[in-house]
């Protein structure tokens, strides 16, 4: 790992298709290229793959078959939870949403989307200095009439984890539904039994392409679909669906699934000596999230007395890539929403570099020669 090797530890914002990934959905995009609505062999070949991949899918996340909608990402699987469950229950008075100010904005625009055009109350649930909701501080925010709490199982920035099966228990003991966006804990954590209702998934961040995803939502939680047509994945999403995204995403998962325990317990290890490495060499490096309550591969810090996209640029011409936050919210100068949530400055939320690593082994030293680098480009920019 020299300055001219690139290290790619960006993996929260998407990662490489897998090899058994491409193979699996090639067939779906040459051969098997019916429409899956049509009445013919064609479309009858289409339709069988996708009703096979919705199994497989609804298997790993511990949901029904009917429960899966394929969408195209994980930011409209979560546009279609929160607006499509909130729309459904305006009619029986249910006006108020409960989320938390560091999620991912797909779900912040979401709840500020039916505030500011269906007059709904919308509640952000404090986070403590980790990133975490407390259960108690979830249950006093919830009211009568309460219509969906939605949060991140693990953050997309932090890798803070949610204590999902508490405020799952939380919710349901006020008869309210719990969206969970699993974008980042999709592969990592396990999401069969957490007692979600609605489950957001992405295949991008689990080695399929992009453009496919799914909302897993419980048969008995009502929802408005957001686009209408066809009446396609029984007219909650219309459209023609993507036969070869839904084969892919549903083999990427599986994939991830099953070597699930492994990898993560092999990541963590090598993520926590790259972090150990990393505090040690710089004295104003603070690590951000959750030290306990995180995803095995995800490390972000604030660099006091730097700038986080100047520690990127000093790092990619180290040959490692890594990101100042959000992929969604790249290039912007304000500080992360976040990490202003949890307490921290602004002066020093500006200086954050999150760094994610994905399943493929790394050389058994990478940990602490990486955190050499870092270190290396740290005192480049701040001259200490």
């Amino acid at each position: 790992m020299t300055a001219a090797t690139s290290l790619y530890l960006d993996h929260a914002a998407t990662s490489p298709v897998r090899p058994e990934v491409w193979a699996a959905m090639q067939p779906y995009m040459t051969v098997v290229y019916g429409n899956p609505s049509s009445h013919h062999t064609a479309g009858e070949a289409a339709a069988s793959a996708l009703d096979e991949a919705r199994a497989r899918v609804a298997r790993v996340l511990g949901m029904r078959v009917g429960d899966v909608v394929f969408t195209a990402g994980g930011t409209e699987a979560n546009n279609l939870a929160i607006k499509g469950i909130v729309l459904a229950g305006l009619e029986h008075g249910r006006r108020h949403v409960i989320t938390s100010p560091i999620e991912h904005e797909s779900v912040l625009e979401s709840a500020e989307y039916l505030r500011r055009f269906h007059g709904v109350e919308v509640t952000h649930v404090a986070v403590d200095a980790a990133g975490r909701v407390g259960a108690d501080s979830l249950a006093a925010a919830i009211r009568d009439d309460t219509a969906l709490v939605t949060l991140g199982h693990a953050n997309n920035e932090m890798g803070t984890v949610q204590d999902a099966a508490a405020l799952a228990t939380v919710a349901h003991g006020a008869g309210v539904p719990l969206h969970l966006d699993a974008v980042q804990s999709a592969g990592w954590l396990s999401l069969a039994g957490l007692g979600a209702d609605a489950i957001s998934i992405a295949g991008h961040k689990l080695g399929a392409p992009k453009g496919i995803g799914a909302l897993a939502i419980r048969g008995r939680v009502p929802l408005e679909p957001l686009l209408h047509g066809g009446g396609q994945e029984r007219g909650r999403r219309s459209g023609t669906e993507n036969v070869a995204g839904a084969v892919a995403l549903a083999t990427a998962l599986e994939l991830a699934e099953g070597e699930r325990v492994g990898v993560a317990a092999r990541v963590a290890a090598l993520c926590a000596r790259f972090i150990a490495g990393v505090l040690s060499a710089l004295p104003q490096a603070a690590l951000t999230g959750d030290p306990v309550h995180r995803l095995p591969g995800t490390a972000s810090f604030t660099f006091a007395g730097t700038s986080g996209e100047a520690v990127l640029l000093e790092l990619e011409r180290r040959g490692v890539i890594s990101s100042s936050g959000s992929a969604c919210a790249a290039g912007s100068d304000e500080p992360s929403h976040v990490l202003l949530a949890c307490g921290i400055p602004p002066e020093i939320a500006q200086t954050s570099v999150r760094f994610t690593f994905g399943r493929e082994p790394l050389p058994e030293d990478a940990p602490e020669r990486l955190a050499a680098l870092v270190a290396d480009a740290v005192r480049a920019i701040s001259g200490r």
